[in-house]
C-alpha cells in the first residue's frame, strides 16, 4: 500500500537510466548487499509490487480498485511465506 501511495517517492527503471529495456515500467529496486536491507520493508514492498500480476498493477493509480484486486488475489492464493509468492507469480 504505501508504494501505492506514494508514487512519487519511488524511482522507475527509465527514470534510473535511459535505457529502454523491457523492465523499464518496473520500480527501480537499488542494488543491496546486506540481507538485513532487503528484509526491510522499503525494499521487500518494491519487489513485491514488481512481481505483481499485471492486472492489479494497472488498478494501482486507483486505491480502492487496487486494495479489491489485491484482496482478490490473496484470497484466491493462499500465500504463507513471501517465497511462496515469489514462486507462484
Amino acid at each position: 500500500m504505501f508504494l501505492v501511495q506514494n508514487k512519487n517517492f519511488f524511482l522507475t527503471n527509465t527514470e534510473n537510466h535511459n535505457i529502454g529495456t523491457r523492465q523499464k515500467n518496473k520500480s527501480y529496486l537499488p542494488q543491496a548487499n546486506l540481507t538485513v536491507y532487503e528484509k526491510r520493508a522499503y525494499y521487500s514492498g518494491i519487489n513485491i509490487f514488481n512481481n505483481l500480476p499485471r492486472e492489479i498493477k494497472y488498478v494501482a493509480d486507483i486505491l480502492k480498485k487496487f486494495k479489491i484486486a489485491l484482496k482478490q488475489l490473496l484470497y484466491t492464493y493462499s500465500f504463507y511465506r513471501l517465497e511462496e509468492y515469489s514462486n507462484q507469480s
